[in-house]
C-alpha cells in the first residue's frame, strides 16, 4: 500500500468492481482507451492487476480518496505491454474516474507510484504509453519529468484501428 496526502493506492478489492464498471462505461473516459467494456472485461482487468500483484510485488494499484475511502480510479506500476516497444519494462498508467479529473490526483498518484518504483525495483528507467491524441495523458508524463522517446513511437496492436498510433515516454532513475 502507499499512502499520498489525499490517496491511498492499494491491491484491488471485490468492492472496487462496480465502481470500475462504471468508469470503463463512461464515454468521456474510455475515449482514448478503446470500445466501453463489459463487466467481464472489466472483472479480468482488476483480477490481472492482481495478478501482476502477486507476481511482480506492484500493479496498476487500485487509487481511494482517504477523506472518505471511496474508488476514484487507478494508478501504478505493471510489466511493459506485450508486443508494444516497453515490453521488457515497467510501465506506468493511470485512469481516474471523469469527475475526479482536474483535481491533482492522477500527478499526486503518478509521483507516488514514481518514488515507489525507485525504492522497490532495480529499473533503470520507468516507461509510460497513450494514444498520440491523448493530450491530458501525455501532458502528465511530461509534468512528471518523463520524457518523449519518439525512436519507440509505435502502432498498439491491441487498440482499434483510430487509437493505433502510440507514443512512447520514459523517466530515468534519478541519481543519487
Amino acid at each position: 500500500m502507499i499512502e499520498t496526502e489525499r490517496l491511498i493506492l492499494r491491491r484491488w478489492k471485490d468492492s472496487d468492481r462496480q465502481a470500475f464498471h462504471a468508469m470503463c462505461t463512461d464515454p468521456r473516459v474510455m475515449k482514448f482507451l478503446g470500445p466501453l467494456q463489459t463487466r467481464a472485461e472489466t472483472d479480468a482487468a482488476i483480477d490481472r492487476q492482481n495478478g501482476f500483484l502477486d507476481s511482480h510485488g506492484y500493479c496498476f494499484w487500485a487509487v481511494e480518496r482517504r477523506e472518505d475511502g471511496a474508488f476514484i480510479g487507478f494508478c501504478g506500476l505493471k510489466p511493459g505491454a506485450e508486443d508494444t516497444p516497453i515490453e521488457s519494462e515497467i510501465e506506468i498508467g493511470w485512469r481516474l474516474a471523469h469527475d475526479q479529473w482536474g483535481r491533482g490526483y492522477a500527478r499526486e498518484a503518478a509521483q507516488a507510484s514514481l518514488d515507489w518504483g525507485w525504492a522497490s525495483t532495480d529499473a533503470p528507467a520507468i516507461a509510460a504509453i497513450t494514444t498520440t491524441n491523448n493530450v491530458r495523458s501525455w501532458g502528465l508524463m511530461e509534468r512528471l519529468g518523463m520524457v518523449r522517446a519518439p525512436e519507440d513511437d509505435f502502432d498498439h496492436p491491441k487498440a482499434i484501428e483510430s487509437l493505433r498510433p502510440h507514443i512512447t515516454y520514459r523517466i530515468a532513475r534519478p541519481r543519487g
